[in-house]
C-alpha cells in the first residue's frame, strides 16, 4: 500500500456520500435554526449555558473531577482546551484468564444522574431530528458514552499531565533499537492488547452497544477495536515534540526503528499529530470513538440497520458538542474525513502482522525449532456456539501464539460473553 493510500485512505462512494450528506444536512438545519432564532431564543441559550456550567460544577463536587483549560500535554496550558481529570484511577487490572492476559476489573460507574441536561441540544428541536430520535434520548446516550469513556481510559488526564515530559533517555532508546524485530513486535503487541482490553470494556458500558445481538458485538469489536485504540492514541501523544507514551515514558519514532515498519510508524505519528491539531475535548474523543466503533459498514453484521440508527444518534450528539466547543463548523466534517485514514492504517498494521507471521513461520520451518504451531487465534468450537455467527468468521487467522495480540479474537469473545458485574 502506498504512502498516499494510507494517508488519504479509501472508502466507497456510497459510504462517502452518506457521511457527507449527513453532515451537510445537519449544517443546513443549524443554519436555518440560527436564522429563525429571536432574542428570546438567545436568552434561552444563556439559561442553557448557565445550567451546563452549574451542572459541571456539581459534577466536580460529586466525583472529585477537575475541569481546567489546557491541553493534555501542553505546558503551560493554553486557552481553548479543557480536560476531565478524574480522581478515579484507571480500571484496575487483576487476575489472569485462561489465555494469560490480564483482565480489567469492573469499576463503579460515575454518578451523573443528579446532573440534569449535561448536554442541552438547543440546536435541534423535535421537528429537525430524524424520525424516532428525541433530544432526551440523545442526551442519555451522550452521557452514557462519556461516562464509559472516562471510566475506561488507560490513563486519566491527571496521570497524562504528570507523565507529559518524562521521556525515554538516549540510552533507553538505544536499547529499543537494539532489540530484534520479533522482540519489539512482542512489546508493542502487549501494549496494544492492554489498550484493546480497555476499549472492549468501553464498548460493554455503552447501553446501545449491549442491546445489539452478540454476533454483531463481536464483529464490531473485532473490526473496530484497533481503530478506537488509534483514536485514543491522541490523548497520549505530545505534538510539541512528536512523541507518544510507550511503557510509561514518551518516545519518538526512532524508538520503533527495530520494527522494520517505518511507513506504518510514520503514518501513525502523522495521524496522531493531525488529530491533536483539532483540539478535541474528552467529550468529543468519547463520542467520536464510539461512532468509529459502532459502524454499520462492517462485514457480516446481522442487524446493520440497528447499528446505523445507533451511530446516527451518536453523530447527533457529537455534532452538538463540537458546535458548543469549536468555532470551526467544519470540525465534524474533518473528523469524518479521517475515518478512511484510520481504516487504512489498521489495514496496514494487519499487513505488517501477516508479514511478521510469515517470517516467523519461515524461521520455524528453516531452523526446525520446537515452537508452537501456527493456528487460528479463535477457537472454532467456542465461537460456533454463538448464534448467528457467519461461517466465514470461523476461518479467520490472525497469527501465531507468539504474541498476545494474535489471540485478540479469544479475548474479545471472553469479554463480550461475560456479564457486566
Amino acid at each position: 500500500m502506498s504512502r498516499d493510500a494510507v494517508k488519504f485512505g479509501r472508502m466507497s462512494k456510497k459510504q462517502r456520500d452518506s457521511l457527507y450528506a449527513e453532515v451537510q444536512k445537519h449544517q443546513q438545519r443549524l443554519q436555518e435554526q440560527r436564522q429563525q432564532q429571536s432574542g428570546e431564543a438567545e436568552a434561552l441559550a444563556r439559561v442553557y449555558s448557565s445550567s451546563i456550567s452549574n451542572g459541571l460544577n456539581n459534577l466536580n463536587n460529586e466525583t472529585g473531577s477537575t475541569y481546567s483549560n489546557g491541553h493534555v500535554i501542553d505546558l503551560p496550558k493554553s486557552e481553548g482546551y479543557y480536560s476531565v481529570d478524574s480522581a478515579q484511577p484507571s480500571p484496575d487490572q487483576s487476575g489472569l484468564d485462561m489465555t494469560g492476559i490480564k483482565q480489567i476489573k469492573q469499576e463503579p460507574i460515575y454518578d451523573l444522574t443528579s446532573v440534569p441536561n449535561l448536554f442541552t441540544y438547543s440546536s435541534f428541536n423535535n421537528g429537525q431530528l430524524a424520525p424516532g430520535i428525541s433530544m432526551s434520548e440523545i442526551d442519555r446516550i451522550a452521557q452514557n458514552i462519556i461516562k464509559s469513556h472516562l471510566e475506561t481510559c488507560q490513563y486519566t488526564m491527571e496521570e497524562l499531565h504528570q507523565l507529559a515530559w518524562q521521556t525515554h533517555t538516549y540510552e533507553e532508546i538505544k536499547v529499543y533499537q537494539s532489540k530484534t524485530r520479533e522482540a519489539l513486535w512482542q512489546q508493542c503487541a502487549i501494549q496494544i492488547t492492554h489498550a484493546i482490553q480497555y476499549v472492549v470494556e468501553f464498548a460493554k458500558r455503552i447501553t446501545g452497544f449491549m442491546e445489539l445481538c452478540q454476533n454483531d458485538q463481536i464483529l464490531l469489536l473485532k473490526s473496530g477495536c484497533l481503530e478506537v485504540v488509534l483514536v485514543r492514541m491522541c490523548r497520549a501523544f505530545n505534538p510539541l515534540n512528536n512523541t507518544v507514551l510507550f511503557e510509561g515514558k514518551y518516545g519518538g519514532m526512532q524508538m520503533f526503528k527495530a520494527l522494520g515498519s517505518d511507513d506504518l510508524v510514520n503514518e501513525a505519528f502523522d495521524f496522531a499529530k493531525n488529530l491533536c491539531s483539532l483540539q478535541l475535548t474528552e467529550e468529543e474523543i468519547a463520542l467520536f470513538s464510539s461512532a468509529v466503533l459502532i459502524s454499520p459498514d462492517r462485514a457480516w453484521l446481522i442487524e446493520p440497520r440497528k447499528v446505523q440508527k445507533l451511530q446516527e444518534k451518536i453523530y447527533f450528539a457529537l455534532q452538538h458538542v463540537i458546535q458548543k466547543n469549536h468555532l470551526d463548523e467544519e470540525t465534524l466534517t474533518k473528523l469524518i474525513a479521517k475515518i478512511p485514514t484510520i481504516t487504512a492504517l489498521c489495514n496496514l498494521h494487519g499487513e505488517k502482522l501477516q508479514m511478521q507471521k510469515a517470517e516467523l513461520q519461515m524461521n520455524h520451518d528453516v531452523l526446525g525449532k520446537n515452537l508452537a504451531p501456527l493456528k487460528p487465534a479463535a477457537n472454532p468450537s467456542l465461537i460456533s456456539t454463538v448464534p448467528g455467527v457467519h461461517p466465514a468468521f470461523l476461518h479467520l487467522q490472525f497469527s501465531s501464539d507468539l504474541s498476545p495480540l494474535f489471540n485478540i479474537i479469544d479475548l474479545i469473545y471472553v469479554y463480550v460473553s461475560k456479564k457486566t458485574a
